[in-house]
């Protein structure tokens, strides 16, 4: 089982939780990054189809382990651009469970290919 852990205090945040406690032995399954581009190897075409598609990346890897979205404790997001986290967060949006899982996002100076504006990794218990 996994709680969501916001201390008192703390800002309620609608995109992370503070931490995720795994309160028993798991089957912990760790997500290499997986980035905005389809079946084809192909990249989305702006950083909403390009979050979709990582989003149902990391959720293709966790059905392909029996697990679902409400498995993710923790998530690491990289975009390239500061400016597309609203983008980001409103393609993003749906496909992470609620309460969010334990976030960090990160700008990065660029990611495996030129194209590539988004990446996503995560550890999933169940």
């Amino acid at each position: 089982m996994i709680e969501m852990v916001t201390p008192q205090g703390f800002p309620n945040l609608p995109y992370l939780s503070p931490g995720a406690l795994v309160t028993a032995p798991q089957r912990t399954l760790y997500i290499s990054g997986q980035v905005g581009v389809d079946a084809a190897g192909q990249a989305g075409q702006d950083i909403g189809e390009q979050a979709r598609l990582a989003t149902g990346n990391v959720n293709a890897v966790l059905a392909a382990a029996g697990m679902n979205p409400s498995n993710l404790a923790k998530v690491t997001i990289y975009l390239t651009d500061e400016s597309d986290i609203p983008a980001f967060m409103q393609a993003a949006a749906g496909a992470l469970p609620s309460p969010p899982p334990a976030t960090t996002l990160l700008i990065v100076k660029g990611l495996a290919a030129p194209n590539l504006r988004v990446e996503i990794e995560a550890v999933a218990v169940s």
